[in-house]
């Protein structure tokens, strides 16, 4: 794929977009930026330059972006994008690879970015990404359908992996040619 330049990674929460991002950029030597840290300050606060600092990334000719993003900054980085690959994984793969994550990150906890870590008392909010991913889950894939069938974004390449040696194989196939 020679005109990947500008990458949107998407998928539910645990299905592995920041890992998957990474590998992409990394291997096509392109810029990565991860959403939740650039919406994310200190305490779990929304950061106020959020919006402009997509903006500003999104104007670049090359990155990749680990989410399709907050709601109000989500058209914009669809409009930007020239390749959008949703990790259309199963629930019981997110929901495996979700609660190992969490699980991990609370008991040693480990800083994830801007100084905030996970911890077990914080499984109670709703918004925690165990909770999120299983009941946002149909939601998101609700989403990421009908983005893909949106006439808005009929020259955006998309690419819809269902598994994770789907992923896997895309990134050992697609960039290889590159």
């Amino acid at each position: 794929m020679r005109g990947v330049q500008r990458v949107l990674v998407a998928g539910i929460t645990g299905s592995g977009k920041t890992t998957f991002a990474r590998e992409l950029a990394s291997r096509a030597n392109l810029p990565f930026h991860e959403m939740d840290a650039l919406y994310h300050g200190p305490q779990w606060r929304p950061l106020p330059t959020f919006d402009d600092d997509v903006a500003h990334i999104c104007a670049g000719e090359r990155w990749v972006f680990d989410s399709h993003g907050y709601q109000q900054v989500r058209d914009l980085v669809w409009s930007r994008a020239d390749t959008v690959v949703w990790l259309d994984l199963s629930r019981a793969v997110v929901l495996s690879r979700v609660l190992s994550r969490s699980f991990d990150r609370a008991w040693h906890r480990r800083e994830i970015f801007n100084g905030n870590t996970e911890s077990f008392d914080a499984w109670l909010d709703p918004e925690h990404p165990v909770r999120w991913a299983w009941s946002q889950y149909a939601a998101r894939r609700a989403d990421m359908a009908a983005r893909f069938a949106d006439p808005r974004y009929a020259g955006v390449a998309k690419v819809s992996l269902r598994t994770p040696e789907a992923a896997r194989a895309w990134l050992d196939v697609v960039l290889a040619t590159r």
